[in-house]
């Protein structure tokens, strides 16, 4: 279970800043199942399954965007899951919603874009 939603919220976006691939991962089951349009895009299928799978896909994304920065705009609760709503450097609105496991590991994942 996630015990504070904003920290939780302040760290993921600092990971992905600081573009550390395993301080992001740190924050993920080894049973996530990731959805992304952007997925779905570069890879043909918009679900990514297991540490492995989002570890090879998100590698690529982070070598592809040099210049990727998040800024935390809110953080919305509920029942073990929260959603983050933040810009990319590219201007672009994004929410994202995490399921939590009673570790306080996610392990799933919807990412939506404006």
């Amino acid at each position: 279970m996630l015990t504070d939603p904003h920290a939780f919220a302040r760290d993921w976006v600092s990971a992905w800043n600081s573009r550390d691939l395993d301080r992001i991962l740190s924050h993920y089951s080894t049973e996530i199942v990731f959805l992304s349009p952007i997925a779905q895009q570069r890879t043909g299928n918009g679900r990514v399954a297991g540490i492995p799978a989002l570890r090879s896909y998100w590698s690529k994304a982070l070598a592809a965007l040099p210049d990727l920065k998040f800024e935390l705009l809110e953080v919305l609760t509920e029942h073990e899951c929260l959603t983050i709503r933040y810009r990319n450097q590219r201007g672009r609105s994004v929410a994202e919603t995490f399921e939590f496991d009673a570790n306080g590991s996610v392990v799933r994942s919807f990412a939506c874009y404006s």
